[in-house]
């Protein structure tokens, strides 16, 4: 699967459980929170001020 910047937080994480670590390594501290069920990647990002691109790419990596 490649996880693009539409998807949601939730739905990364339900996907592969490894990405949570990837999302609090990149400061991402909400991932338990209701906001993650509704939340695309790019939103989060944007949010938390963390770069998009690297999140994309360390997300992709672990698969």
């Amino acid at each position: 699967m490649e996880y693009t910047k539409n998807m949601l937080v939730g739905e990364v994480i339900r996907s592969n459980p490894d990405t949570v670590e990837v999302l609090l390594e990149m400061g991402l501290g909400c991932v338990g929170c209701p906001g993650a069920q509704m939340e695309s990647l790019e939103e989060a990002a944007m949010v938390h001020a963390l770069d998009l691109d690297t999140m994309l790419k360390k997300l992709n990596a672990v698969g």
